[in-house]
């Protein structure tokens, strides 16, 4: 039988053009589908095999370097003598079957970027993918972490930088494999500040200026101490940084206890409406298309409840892609601003989801992509919060960017899932990325974890 995809134990094949391994042009969506056998030699087969190999040797001239110096029955001996490779083959060959578990928890922060995992409890995405899944709100980053680790939620909604630390032990007591499954939402944050400061809207003028963030370990924290870095303070001597939960950022914001946030909406926009803050700049103006939330899961669910993971994944991936669309905008506002969800007034959940918004400053402003929802879990973006987490100090040691990227961000099984529902999926999971007008090559990371500020 032809293989579907390129051979990964050959040294003439190259895994590099493609994350499916597949012969196809570069930049082309990788489309094909086959029916694998239940022999674990069919087309999903040979998905494990290519990526345990992309896993293994990150580059792909490695690959076949040692391929061709000691042969391909050597080098799959030595990979299986510590990865079980048939059994992974067998079990991604068999043809997906009713899920494992249907009664699940997944835990929330009431935020819009948790937009797909909330209105797909209402508008029922879970349901029609067999699950009967219970979301809930909860009140903190922290709180959901301890809570999905503890195994009290089966996932969650997660900031996209918290599984990349828990993985590697940053911040918890000790390692705790977790993985984004799918990115929930792009863009949709804000820098607001408080009335007082209309007349400071230079970053120079914010010595002294007391900002929250969400969290430590999130691309708010990052965004926020990059852009005052690049306007010439220390984000760690010049200003003070301090985590917040979102749904208390205007209160402190209107007691006066900080300045500014840069947080998450609706908080931004709730500011505006109750009249004690601005939008100063949209996060899409720093890094447009930057993610922020993540469906993150144990990485044991992949594995122990595979069909379950599937199930879950595919309803996920296809509320994102239902929530994108401009024509289900308000539909999707109505369904989440509710007491249940978010607890918030329509007409401001709406004002973000539409990008048709007042913005605190006398102006009606329209950003259609003022927030988006693109799943693709792309490894180009974990890679760039690895080199802030080590810019900043919170991550103490050396580490593969790029292979504790591939480990986390599962893009493989977001692009199955997407291809499954005819979405289109990027031909490599790594691209530059555009930060404040400079380009991160996550082929050289390096300079980016440099802490020098802008003179």
């Amino acid at each position: 039988m032809a293989r579907i995809f390129q051979d990964p134990f050959s040294a003439d094949s190259r895994l590099d053009a493609c994350p499916c391994g597949r012969d196809h042009a570069p930049g082309l969506a990788c489309t094909a589908e086959a029916a694998p056998p239940a022999d674990g030699t069919g087309a999903l087969g040979e998905a494990a095999e290519v990526a345990v190999m992309k896993a293994v040797f990150p580059e792909d001239a490695t690959r076949r370097a040692l391929l061709r110096l000691f042969g391909a029955g050597t080098v799959m001996a030595a990979i299986e003598s510590v990865f079980p490779l048939a059994t992974a083959r067998e079990a991604l060959a068999q043809a997906a079957g009713a899920p494992e578990k249907r009664d699940l928890r997944i835990g929330f922060i009431p935020i819009t970027c948790a937009t797909p995992i909330i209105m797909a409890h209402p508008m029922n995405f879970y349901s029609r993918h067999g699950l009967n899944v219970e979301v809930i709100r909860t009140a903190g980053w922290a709180v959901i972490r301890d809570r999905a680790i503890a195994r009290e939620y089966d996932a969650a909604h997660m900031l996209a930088p918290m599984p990349l630390a828990m993985s590697l032990g940053v911040g918890v007591g000790q390692p705790q494999p977790f993985a984004v499954a799918a990115i929930e939402n792009i863009n949709g944050q804000a820098i607001t500040l408080a009335n007082k400061h209309r007349d400071k809207r230079n970053p120079r003028d914010w010595r002294g200026f007391r900002f929250a963030v969400p969290f430590d370990f999130s691309i708010h924290n990052y965004l926020l101490r990059h852009y005052v870095a690049e306007h010439g303070l220390d984000p760690d001597r010049d200003i003070q940084i301090r985590a917040v939960p979102p749904p208390e950022m205007v209160a402190n914001l209107r007691a006066d206890n900080i300045d500014g946030f840069l947080g998450p909406d609706p908080f931004n926009q709730r500011a505006v409406f109750d009249g004690v803050g601005f939008i100063h700049i949209l996060t899409r103006e720093l890094w447009d298309g930057h993610p922020c939330c993540a469906f993150a899961v144990p990485r044991g669910m992949i594995t122990d409840t595979p069909n379950t993971f599937a199930a879950l994944l595919r309803a996920i991936v296809e509320a994102t892609a239902y929530s994108q669309k401009a024509e289900n905008r308000r539909e999707v506002a109505q369904a989440i601003a509710g007491q249940n969800y978010l607890n918030q007034p329509p007409t401001v959940v709406e004002q973000v989801l539409t990008g048709t918004f007042a913005d605190g400053l006398g102006r009606v402003q329209r950003v259609p992509d003022r927030i988006g929802f693109d799943p693709f879990p792309w490894h180009s973006m974990a890679m760039w919060i690895l080199t802030q987490m080590r810019r900043w100090g919170q991550l103490q040691r050396e580490v593969d960017y790029a292979e504790v990227a591939a480990q986390t961000f599962l893009a493989l099984d977001a692009g199955r899932a997407m291809r499954d529902l005819g979405l289109p999926v990027p031909a490599s999971p790594l691209r530059t990325e555009t930060i404040m007008g400079r380009a991160f090559d996550p082929a050289n990371p390096s300079p980016w974890t440099e802490r020098a500020v802008r003179a």
